[in-house]
């Protein structure tokens, strides 16, 4: 199987591209990720099988090698801020429900600023 490294890749497009050690670049769809694996980052290490593709060479059955070490941790929000976005996220978290209750669905832009909000925080958490 051949191996190489991330050079991007967009959650929001849902792809990106993969250097080979053979010297190509390899079209990597969100799809062929490893199951639980929403995003990947630049410079981690794949292993996977190739396909002819209409965008190119495609890679599938991605298997992680070796993922760079994680910035995240170092960034991480100080523990009383988290706790006061926690406490914030709730809230709009129950208005929304209520909303829901009245059948009532948040707009789009509302959702999407919703799900970054969450994401962000679960991304916190994980750190």
């Amino acid at each position: 199987m051949p191996t190489g490294r991330v050079k991007w890749f967009s959650l929001e497009k849902g792809f990106g591209f993969i250097a080979s050690d053979e010297g190509e670049d390899v079209y990597l769809a969100a799809t062929s990720l490893p199951e639980g694996v929403s995003t990947i980052k630049p410079g981690t290490k794949l292993d996977f099988s190739v396909a002819d593709g209409r965008r190119g060479p495609q890679a599938l059955s991605v298997k992680i090698i070796d993922a760079p070490p994680s910035l995240a941790a170092n960034n991480r929000i100080n523990s009383d801020d988290l706790a006061a976005m926690i406490e914030d996220t709730i809230k709009i978290l129950d208005k929304v429900g209520n909303s829901l209750r009245h059948g009532r669905h948040p707009s789009p832009v509302e959702a999407e600023r919703l799900g970054k909000v969450l994401r962000g925080i679960a991304g916190q958490l994980e750190a």
